[in-house]
């Protein structure tokens, strides 16, 4: 893979219209093209700032003195954090009854079952952390190697709640703009449509790297 200097938005694993009617094709354009473009936009925005600052030691100098470092790193950890946390997002669907939805098999069934007694307790327990998350923001279910156990986060915003080094296996945007075209500010019904569209390959395979 080619490196960069700035991110870039990631084209879709699917069509537009491929995760109707629990997504719809006018939802799924504005979420990745509009809002998720913004957070690349921003933090590629704030890097053109770093480099241009970073030229001189008068401009650095003029940041510390005005306490904009902390607003900076705070801005940068929204929009990298926004940013990551869609990629991650787009990835762990799929269409349902081709690769979205169901039960989960596999790595990830065995984890889930060992540590939530079976996949409906787990079932509830994200969806509850999800439609009681804060304001804006994610549930995620996420795993360390150095404890070998699956753990559910609520992440307020972007960059909130965080656990460092944890590697998110399954994510749900509970943002407002991630469903407000099709069920309103009805968050649990976008929730429980979610679960048609769940791309539990694709959790296996992350499940994969992790142990």
């Amino acid at each position: 893979m080619e490196k960069t200097r700035t991110f870039t938005l990631p084209k879709l694993p699917y069509d537009y219209n491929a995760l109707a009617p629990y997504i719809s094709e006018e939802q799924l354009k504005l979420h990745h093209d509009k809002h998720h473009q913004k957070y690349v936009n921003d933090a590629n925005a704030l890097f053109a700032n770093i480099d241009e600052a970073t030229k001189t030691d008068t401009q650095i100098d003029y940041w510390i003195k005005f306490g904009y470092v902390k607003a900076l790193t705070k801005e940068l950890t929204f929009n990298i954090g926004g940013h990551m946390l869609h990629t991650i997002f787009w990835e762990n669907m799929a269409q349902a009854g081709k690769g979205g939805g169901g039960q989960p098999g596999g790595a990830i069934a065995d984890t889930i079952n060992k540590e939530f007694g079976s996949f409906n307790n787990f079932k509830k327990l994200f969806s509850a952390a999800a439609t009681s998350t804060e304001g804006s923001g994610w549930a995620v279910l996420a795993m360390h190697p150095c404890i070998e156990r699956p753990v559910i986060m609520q992440i307020e915003k972007h960059n909130i709640n965080i656990i460092p080094n944890f590697q998110i296996l399954l994510a749900i945007d509970v943002w407002e703009h991630a469903y407000y075209v099709d069920y309103k500010n009805e968050r649990p019904k976008f929730v429980d449509a979610f679960w048609n569209i769940v791309n539990w390959d694709k959790a296996n395979k992350t499940l994969d790297l992790v142990k």
